[in-house]
């Protein structure tokens, strides 16, 4: 079986991001590929695409300006 995992180095130990099914004490060959910060990005760019409606979030930063910068009343 060949599989890819995203993984994290912390303390001296190699973290899987992800679920393993791997017997216990099975024996693995593991290849290390580091990412680089621009190869991350590219990977997360588009990801919210479709999930934002671009317009109407550009339209609340406005109207949520509006209201932060009106003085207040006086009474």
């Amino acid at each position: 079986m060949k599989k890819t995992i995203r993984a994290r180095f912390s303390k001296g130990m190699i973290e899987p991001l992800e679920k393993l099914d791997l017997e216990e004490g099975k024996e693995i060959l593991v290849t290390i590929r580091e990412t680089s910060l621009e190869d991350r990005f590219l990977k997360a760019a588009g990801a919210w695409k479709g999930t934002i409606d671009a317009e109407k979030l550009i339209e609340d930063i406005y109207r949520d300006r509006l209201l932060m910068n009106r003085p207040e009343p006086e009474l």
